[in-house]
């Protein structure tokens, strides 16, 4: 498969991928495809050699697992790591109200984006409603409103003189709210939204309870550059990470390697992971004992299963950009299409170290992929990953590595076509070894 179809495969799986919850989702249907079976955490397991498996824990995390034949306290969990959330703006609870002759939709910060990305861009939101059943139970749907419903206009320059000296700010309060439609006396804010809402999920309106809804950008990826070497799309920190995971583990040779494989994406890395379904939630650790108590594991068995493991933590990296010199580590500077980096803290922001390193080269040759080695500059903070905290939790070691891409954070992300297929590759060494 050339490098150009897996990027576009990339491409249309963040497409069809407008929050957390559709990402899960849509990775779901792959899996599903691949015959893998849906395990709930409510009830009991009946795990079977070679089995294909996976969980969903509210919707946005996932884990899906095959079961190797090889014996999993000599052999150990091969893990795959990364998340599904991305930063952004996130719809208010009253989400409508009106603002002099226009409606405006509020909206709150979620993680760090870069705000001034979403000005002038074709914005709409999509995310899960809660409603109750004619039955009277709890369920969650799906939404996802494709055309173009908001945005949020920059100021002129006219009133704004010095905006490209200072920089665009936004007052995160009473500049973000989002542009929606023109007012009129006949409109009740509250009832509109949740007409828009009883349109869309074809539920009635006395059943909807509550939602959560992400603003997100409706221009679909694209390939750029002379050569068509780079691609362009929202939300590649970090499902570019998820779908070359998702690639590795339907591999065939993966699927038949006998050995125990995880592929486990969390929601929430962009506000910490602290939360049920996040990182440095019980998520992960729940489901690898329950493998090993599936198969009939001791506690001491499952101990020297963890001791045996590794995980890749693998999230986007800074790649060089050379308008901003000053930005990065002059000696460590790390390019689109040169390869997987490997990401490198003393105060262990990342978890590699100088074996998971080391390992984690060792399968970049044997899969004949290039790497680059990225450390940060000392005199600006570091961001960190999942990498560290699931490694501190479960005792497992990792190393944190991931592929160069261009504007981190901002609404539009830049990354290298060679590099998705790059990293595709050493993970299915990995997952082989």
């Amino acid at each position: 498969m050339s490098h150009s179809v897996q990027v576009q495969q990339l491409l249309d799986f963040i497409d069809a991928s407008p929050s957390p919850w559709h990402a899960v989702a849509t990775m779901e249907r792959a899996l599903q495809a691949a015959a893998f079976t849906r395990l709930s955490e409510m009830q009991s397991w009946q795990l079977k050699p070679a089995g294909r498996y996976y969980i969903i824990r509210d919707d946005s995390s996932i884990i899906a697992f095959v079961v190797g034949q090889k014996a999993l306290p000599e052999s150990g969990y091969k893990i795959i790591g990364a998340h599904t959330d991305s930063p952004g703006l996130r719809i208010k609870p009253h989400a409508l109200h009106k603002a002099d002759e226009l409606l405006r939709i509020s909206v709150e910060v979620y993680g760090g984006p870069i705000l001034a990305t979403f000005t002038d861009r074709d914005l709409s939101f999509a995310g899960r409603l809660s409603y109750r059943t004619e039955e009277g139970a709890i369920n969650t749907k799906l939404v996802h409103f494709k055309p173009s419903l908001l945005r949020l206009p920059n100021l002129a320059i006219h009133m704004n003189r010095t905006v490209n000296e200072d920089g665009l700010k936004l007052n995160k309060q009473t500049e973000l709210p989002l542009l929606f439609a023109m007012s009129s006396k006949q409109q009740i804010p509250d009832q509109l939204f949740t007409e828009l809402l009883v349109k869309q999920a074809q539920i009635p309106a006395e059943q909807i309870l509550s939602w959560e809804l992400n603003i997100y950008d409706t221009q679909q990826g694209i390939f750029w550059g002379r050569e068509q070497e780079f691609y362009a799309d929202s939300q590649l920190d970090n499902l570019a990470s998820c779908h070359a995971g998702l690639m590795a583990l339907l591999d065939d040779a993966v699927l038949g390697s006998n050995n125990t494989v995880v592929c486990a994406f969390f929601d929430h890395e962009e506000v910490g992971s602290e939360s049920t379904k996040g990182a440095d939630g019980s998520f992960l650790p729940d489901i690898l004992e329950r493998i090993a108590l599936a198969t009939d594991l001791t506690d001491e068995d499952y101990k020297r299963a963890l001791a045996h493991s590794f995980m890749l933590s693998v999230d986007m990296a800074h790649a060089y950009q050379s308008n901003f010199p000053a930005a990065y580590e002059g000696e460590h500077k790390v390019y689109v299409n040169k390869g997987p980096v490997i990401k490198l803290n003393a105060n262990q922001c990342y978890s590699s170290e100088s074996v998971s390193e080391a390992m984690f080269i060792d399968w970049c040759q044997k899969a004949g992929v290039p790497y680059q080695k990225y450390a940060h500059r000392t005199d600006i903070p570091c961001g960190s990953t999942i990498g560290p905290m699931t490694s501190a939790k479960l005792g497992i070691r990792t190393v944190d590595v991931g592929n160069a891409m261009w504007a981190m954070h901002s609404i539009r992300e830049s990354a290298g076509v060679l590099d998705h297929a790059y990293m595709i590759d050493v993970m299915r060494c990995f997952f082989r070894d």
